[in-house]
């Protein structure tokens, strides 16, 4: 009977933690980058604390270039930093408004105030200490 009743606090304990575990809201982990434009992009980076965007086009050869070297970063930084790609020829104004004038350019955005940029085609390692740099 003793051995009954220990299980039972134990599943009660387990259901408890559960159901606490459960009240948390999860911050939202973004393993790839996502597409920004002028209907989101404010709101993404009041959304996530920590976000790296992607300013590109599609004809520059450097932004095709370190595209897939992004995709593995967003993979690495999941639930740290949210990388976010947005074509400058489609939102002229956005790019305007940082200065952007040459592409590929990064911007690390902390709690949507731009804190560092790297511009040009740089190799993954020298993106992942900008990024750490950062954080």
């Amino acid at each position: 009977m003793e051995e009954i009743e220990k299980i039972r606090q134990r599943k009660l304990r387990e259901l408890m933690e559960r159901l606490e575990g459960s009240k948390k809201t999860p911050q939202e982990v973004i393993d790839h980058p996502v597409r920004v434009d002028a209907g989101n992009f404010d709101e993404t980076l009041k959304k996530h604390g920590n976000v790296v965007v992607d300013f590109w086009a599609e004809w520059c050869m450097p932004c095709r270039m370190i595209s897939p070297i992004i995709e593995e970063l967003a993979k690495e930084y999941a639930g740290k930093v949210v990388f976010a790609k947005l074509n400058t020829d489609e939102n002229p104004s956005i790019a305007a408004r940082y200065g952007i004038t040459g592409i590929p350019t990064l911007i690390f955005f902390k709690n949507g105030r731009p804190v560092s940029n790297v511009v040009g085609a740089l190799p993954k390692a020298e993106l992942r200490r900008w990024v750490e740099r950062n954080l």
